[in-house]
């Protein structure tokens, strides 16, 4: 991976954990979701407008619906993982979906890109995964009964993200089309997706808007969501997605440094360990 490939993903990351808290403080559901969804399309249009312009980029079918299997993806990806913390702890669902994602979306770019990551590379993308598991997991919740439909729906959340990062890598890499406009245009159409949602609870939206806090976070995931998954775009423009893909979990390190509190703040050991894995595996991809 370049150093500047790197160096969007990290800025990604940093973008991504700050809209996460964010997010977080909000509490929101899918009224929220639709709110930072639709305030985002005015926000970038101009700027995706301007590339369109400059590049003279020509998106055709195939582009719209590029970006509309995007905006599913990403659904299905929010429904899986809300309904998997519904039916289990945080500390089973989220290390499971966000660490099963970038293995799997390793797996995928060998054999459907046919990409060939060093062994140095592999290891760093392991080391993430690990420190993922580390830094948010409880081993131990796994053998409580009643656990196995939260980690169906964790691990169907991670075949998401999986899919997503392959489907998205052909976007920007194959087909040509800009990063920054085809994060505005899926997210165009993950509006419209939620907007039948939005129309039969809009009291809750109107509610949303009207705290400052929520209409606030609703602000700040409006301008912050897009540039980060812009950013990862671009990086994945110009890197292997076997490299890519791990090396953004290291927004969950940034996440815990910024204080969320809910993933296993008080415990500093197993925190420590966590984040040398984890930025021994970015060091590792780096190097790879």
């Amino acid at each position: 991976m370049t150093g500047f490939a790197l160096a969007l993903v990290l800025a990604s990351a940093v973008a991504h954990a700050t809209w996460n808290l964010f997010a977080k403080r909000a509490r929101g559901g899918a009224p929220f979701l639709w709110l930072a969804f639709t305030l985002s399309i005015p926000l970038y249009a101009p700027i995706a407008i301007a590339v369109l312009v400059i590049t003279g980029a020509q998106i055709g079918a195939i582009g719209l619906l590029w970006m509309f299997v995007n905006a599913a993806l990403n659904v299905a990806y929010g429904i899986f993982l809300l309904r998997g913390y519904r039916a289990g702890d945080l500390s089973v669902v989220y290390p499971l979906a966000r660490g099963t994602g970038p293995v799997l979306a390793l797996v995928g770019a060998v054999l459907l890109f046919g990409e060939r990551p060093t062994p140095l590379a592999i290891a760093g993308a392991l080391a993430i995964v690990a420190g993922v598991f580390a830094l948010t997991g409880d081993p131990r919740k796994l053998r409580q009964r009643g656990v196995g439909v939260a980690v169906a729906y964790a691990l169907l959340t991670g075949v998401t993200i999986a899919a997503y990062t392959l489907w998205d890598k052909r976007a920007v890499s194959v087909l040509l089309i800009p990063p920054i406009v085809y994060e505005w245009g899926a997210n165009v159409f993950r509006a419209i997706i939620l907007t039948p949602q939005a129309l039969s609870r809009w009291a809750e939206v109107k509610a949303e808007w009207a705290s400052r806090t929520n209409r606030t976070a609703a602000l700040a995931v409006a301008s912050l969501s897009p540039l980060a998954y812009m950013l990862v775009l671009t990086a994945l423009a110009i890197s292997p997605v076997s490299y890519v893909a791990p090396a953004r979990e290291i927004g969950i390190l940034f996440g815990v440094l910024m204080g969320a509190r809910s993933l296993a703040e008080a415990d500093i050991g197993r925190r420590s360990i966590a984040a040398v894995l984890m930025v021994g595996g970015v060091i590792a991809l780096a190097l790879g």
